[in-house]
C-alpha cells in the first residue's frame, strides 16, 4: 500500500514529456597555420587582406638558398637632397637586392611650364597680376601639383581659387600658342581646346551652393511646384488630343476631297499623329524648371523626355529605349552637358517620329490590302454597261463574242426580232 491507494488515485503515471533536442551548431573547425588566440579574436570571419595559402606557411625554402634579413641603406630617386635612409631587406645567400627604391614609382609629379623674362614682358603682362605674383603661383602649383584649393591657403594675397586658376591657365595657354610653329600644332591640346572660364565656373559654383543649402521647405515646395505643373499638363492632355484628332481628320478629308476631285495636292502633310507635337508639354516643363531656379541638368533631362514621351504609349517608350540600346547610346548621358543632353532629346524625338512612320505605313498597307476587292469609290451604281461587241443597231452577237463576255455583265439592248422557221420537207411515210 502507497500513498496513491490511501488517497484514492490511479496508479496510471503520468505522461513523460520528451524534453526537444536542440539543433546541433556547425562546429567550425580552425584551419591549419593560424593560432588559437587570433582565431578567437576574429571569430572566423574573413580578413580583409587575402590570408596566405596554408601551404606556404609550411613551405620551407630550398636547402641551398640561405635567406637573412640585414639592415641596410637604400637610395631613393624621388628625393633630390641625397637623404641616406636604412631599412630591412631580405637577403638571399649574401646578395643584397639591388635597384631603385620599390615605392619610388609612385612619385607623380605635374609637369609646368616655365617662362622666361623676355615672354613674360612680350606675352604675360597683366595689369591685374604683377611678375612677383605670378612666379609665387607657379612656383605653389609646381610644389603642390595644381592642389588649388592648398595654393590658395598659401598664396600670400588675398585671391580666390577662381582667379589663381584663370591666371594659372591663361599663361600657359598663351605660352603654348605663343611656342608653337603653327596654331594646328596645339590646337587638339586641351589648355587650347578648351579654355578655363572663369565666370562660368563661379557661376556653376554658385548654382551648386543655392542648391545644397536648400531647406526642407523649400524642396517641399519645389515638389509641390512640380506636381501641380504635372497635374495641369494631364488635365491639358485630353483637350489636345482631341484637337489634334479633329485636325487629323480635317486634313483627311481634304485630302479625300482632293484626290477625288483630281486635283494635285498643294504640299503633302503628315498627320498629326505621326509626329507628336510636344510644344506645350516642353513649354510647361521649361516654366517649371525656372521656377526651380537652380536644378541639376540631368533632372531637366528627365523631365523633357518625360514631356516628350507622355503622347507616346508604354510600348512605343520601351521600343525607342531598345532602338537606343541596339545603336549603342547609354538612355542617360554619361556626360550631361547642355549640347549632350539637346543631342539626346533630339535622337529620341527623331526615333520616335520614325517608330511612329512605321506605324502609319503598316496602317495604310493594311488599309490597301482590304479596299482592293471592294468597290472604287465615286464610281455611279446607276451607270448602264454597254459591251463592245454590241452595236447600236440591234445587230446578233456571234458565238466568239458571247464566250469572250465577262460573267456577270448583263446587256439591256433590245434582242433581234424573231425569225419564221423554214417548212419541213415531207417524207413518204407521210403521205
Amino acid at each position: 500500500m502507497d500513498a496513491k491507494d490511501i488517497l484514492g488515485l490511479p496508479k496510471t503515471s503520468l505522461p513523460i514529456q520528451e524534453k526537444k533536442s536542440r539543433p546541433q551548431k556547425d562546429s567550425q573547425r580552425k584551419p591549419d597555420g593560424i593560432s588559437r588566440e587570433v582565431y578567437a579574436l576574429t571569430g572566423g570571419l574573413a580578413p580583409l587582406m587575402p590570408a596566405i595559402d596554408s601551404s606556404q606557411l609550411k613551405k620551407r625554402p630550398p636547402s641551398d638558398e640561405k635567406i637573412t634579413w640585414q639592415w641596410l641603406p637604400f637610395a631613393n630617386s624621388a628625393r633630390k637632397d641625397n637623404l641616406q635612409l636604412y631599412h630591412w631587406v631580405r637577403v638571399v645567400n649574401g646578395l643584397p637586392p639591388t635597384g631603385d627604391y620599390s615605392f619610388a614609382k609612385y612619385n607623380k609629379s605635374v609637369d609646368i611650364i616655365k617662362y622666361t623674362d623676355e615672354e613674360y614682358e612680350k606675352y604675360l603682362t597683366n595689369p591685374m597680376w604683377t611678375k612677383e605674383e605670378t612666379d609665387q603661383l607657379f612656383d605653389l602649383c609646381e610644389r603642390f601639383d595644381l592642389r588649388f584649393i592648398v595654393i590658395a591657403d598659401r598664396f600670400p594675397s588675398s585671391r580666390t581659387v577662381e582667379e589663381l586658376k584663370d591666371r594659372y591657365y591663361s599663361v600657359s595657354r598663351t605660352l603654348l600658342i605663343a611656342r608653337a610653329q603653327s596654331s594646328g600644332d596645339v590646337a587638339m591640346h586641351p589648355l587650347v581646346k578648351e579654355p578655363y572660364n572663369v565666370s562660368q565656373e563661379v557661376e556653376r559654383k554658385r548654382a551648386l551652393s543655392m542648391y545644397l543649402s536648400q531647406t526642407k521647405q523649400q524642396e517641399r515646395k519645389d515638389q509641390e511646384v512640380l506636381a501641380e505643373a504635372k497635374r495641369i499638363t494631364e488635365s491639358r492632355m485630353p483637350a489636345k488630343v482631341a484637337e489634334e484628332s479633329e485636325a487629323a481628320a480635317a486634313s483627311n478629308a481634304g485630302a479625300e476631297e482632293r484626290a477625288v476631285s483630281g486635283d494635285p495636292p498643294s504640299s503633302v502633310q503628315l498627320p498629326s499623329t505621326v509626329v507628336p507635337s510636344t510644344t506645350a508639354d516642353n513649354a510647361a516643363t521649361l516654366a517649371s524648371l525656372r521656377m526651380l531656379r537652380v536644378y541639376l541638368r540631368t533632372y531637366a533631362l528627365e523631365q523633357m523626355v518625360q514631356a516628350a514621351s507622355s503622347s507616346a504609349g508604354l510600348r512605343t517608350i520601351k521600343r525607342v529605349e531598345q532602338t537606343l540600346q541596339e545603336l549603342g547610346v547609354n538612355l542617360k548621358p554619361r556626360v550631361p552637358t547642355k549640347a549632350v543632353c539637346a543631342e539626346h532629346l533630339e535622337l529620341r524625338k527623331e526615333i520616335l517620329t520614325l517608330l511612329n512612320l512605321q506605324k502609319q505605313l503598316q496602317y495604310k498597307e493594311a488599309e490597301g490590302r482590304d479596299g482592293s476587292y471592294t468597290e472604287t469609290p465615286g464610281t455611279p451604281k446607276d451607270r448602264t454597261f454597254i459591251p463592245d461587241s454590241m452595236s447600236f443597231g440591234g445587230e446578233r452577237i456571234g458565238k466568239r463574242d458571247q464566250k469572250r463576255k465577262a460573267p456577270g455583265r448583263i446587256s439591256e439592248a433590245p434582242s433581234s426580232p424573231a425569225q419564221s422557221k423554214r417548212p419541213r420537207k415531207l417524207k413518204a411515210s407521210d403521205l
